[in-house]
């Protein structure tokens, strides 16, 4: 997993809306690029609408937030479309972030293992390198862990 210190590829990916969209173009922001496992999912919607609900907030500190999942355009689109959020979905399909940033792994539920992303926010610097990893995401709460 990419730590503290680290800086971010340059890798091209696309958002809910097919956009091309690259890590290092956001020089000059902070960046919140918050990992989820599944769009729509019960978890993963509370994380997502807490940062929304908060989008302001982040905005004035000149933060851009950024979700990324294994999921579809399609997907992405859906739930972008159904919450209304203020900020893009990356559809990372083929996982290319998703492994660079070394968020996907081995988890457990109901005592089943299984192989998925493991739910983590990074906090980009103005540089592009990383200020912050957040591993244990409380998601209804996760903008206070933020700022």
């Amino acid at each position: 997993m990419l730590q503290k210190g680290d800086k971010v590829p340059n890798i091209e990916v696309v958002d809910q809306d097919n956009n091309s969209l690259n890590l290092v173009n956001f020089k000059g922001k902070k960046v919140v690029l918050f990992f989820y496992p599944k769009a729509s999912t019960p978890g993963c919607t509370a994380e997502a609408c807490n940062l929304n609900d908060n989008i302001e907030r982040f905005q004035s500190l000149n933060y851009q937030v950024i979700g990324i999942s294994a999921d579809s355009v399609k997907r992405q689109k859906s739930f972008h479309e159904k919450y209304g959020f203020n900020y893009p979905l990356i559809a990372d399909e083929n996982k290319e972030l998703i492994n660079y940033f070394g968020v996907w792994g081995k988890k457990k539920f109901m005592g089943k293992e299984y192989e998925g992303i493991i739910r983590t926010t990074f906090i980009i610097n103005e540089e592009g390198v990383i200020d912050d990893v957040i591993t244990d995401v409380k998601t209804k709460a996760h903008t206070d862990q933020i700022l």
